[in-house]
């Protein structure tokens, strides 16, 4: 199964649908089901997002989800985010790909493994 590590509160907001879009500077034309890795929490935002109430788990595959669509974000698009969630989508992400993340399911155990970078493979058990 392919895995896209995301760093901490981001891959929380994603596996309990509060965002819908992971940004890269990278394309990819996969389509299809993946894992939601969570990797260290970043320092940055953190704050903005204890309304959440989000259960941190580091070092985690957390969620199931699929990739349905990326998206090249133009200012009019980074705007539409902003009025969706301006704390979700609080940077700018113009010229960035937006991947759509839809049918999130959060995994009942998480399953403890290093992250990488880009999509990558994780063989399960």
């Amino acid at each position: 199964m392919k895995v896209l590590t995301i760093k901490e509160p981001y891959a929380s907001l994603i596996a309990n649908n509060y965002k819908k879009y992971e940004f890269r500077t990278w394309k990819t034309n996969y389509r299809g089901p993946i894992y939601i890795h969570a990797s260290k929490v970043s320092a940055k935002n953190i704050d903005n997002f204890k309304k959440y109430n989000l259960d941190y788990k580091n070092g985690y595959i957390i969620a199931k989800a699929n990739i349905t669509d990326c998206i090249l974000v133009d200012k009019k698009m980074n705007e539409e985010l902003k009025k969706i969630d301006s704390v979700v989508y609080c940077d700018d992400y113009t010229n960035c790909y937006a991947f759509k993340i839809e049918t999130v399911e959060l995994l009942d155990k998480p399953i403890k493994v290093n992250g990488k970078l880009g999509l990558w493979n994780y063989e399960e058990k």
